[in-house]
């Protein structure tokens, strides 16, 4: 846990608190249920919590405001986001049941009431968001097939409403496929690890 206090030192305590149970329960949930890679349990905190964070480092999401996690897995990068953000409003929607049920286990466990979490396919879920979050479930061009009539038309936020995308490496091909506005961030701009080296988030606006 203290890779998370290294670039999030101010947290509240009930922050951390939630933050340092999150081992205890993957753990638990991933020996019933894969959710994440079995070598990964032991880096969760680097592989996927500070990873998923990387959002928050991009951009920081204002009261209120309503996210959709798609292709969340176990809860990734929903569940660090609602506990850094516990004003703001995450739907976590995964296609697969089981993954859906670690993710309601763990987001109980810890008491977060921000969270919903619901076993559906992206393209089925209904409601509108702020800003939609994903960790590299497909290449960009079907994700906003997918995705492109779920955004609120008003903005609350100093950003304009849109998609923020975890992923690695060399982006350009699948971006320009997409042919979409954009901007990309180095996650290796915030975080020394030798993991973020190629990581990035891609924002891109739906004003």
């Amino acid at each position: 846990m203290d890779i998370i206090l290294k670039y999030f030192p101010d947290l509240t305590e009930k922050q951390k608190g939630e933050f340092a149970q999150l081992l205890d329960l993957y753990t638990l949930w991933n020996s019933q249920i894969n959710v994440i890679s079995r070598k990964d349990v032991d880096a969760l905190y680097e592989k996927h919590v500070l990873h998923s964070l990387g959002i928050a480092k991009v951009y920081q999401f204002a009261p209120n405001s309503k996210v959709l996690d798609v292709g969340t897995g176990g809860g990734f990068p929903g569940i660090p986001l609602a506990i850094m953000f516990p004003e703001v409003q995450f739907h976590l929607v995964d296609s697969i049941g089981k993954k859906i049920k670690v993710v309601n286990e763990v987001a109980e466990a810890l008491g977060l009431k921000n969270v919903t979490a619901q076993h559906e396919r992206a393209e089925n879920v209904k409601g509108k968001y702020d800003f939609i979050v994903s960790r590299a479930v497909t290449r960009m061009k079907p994700f906003i097939a997918w995705i492109h009539q779920k955004f609120e038309s008003r903005s609350i936020n100093s950003l304009d409403n849109g998609i923020l995308y975890l992923k690695g490496g060399d982006l350009e091909e699948e971006l320009n496929e997409a042919k979409c506005p954009y901007q990309e961030h180095l996650l290796a701009d915030f975080f020394e690890e030798e993991f973020f080296e190629t990581k990035k988030v891609i924002y891109v606006p739906f004003s």
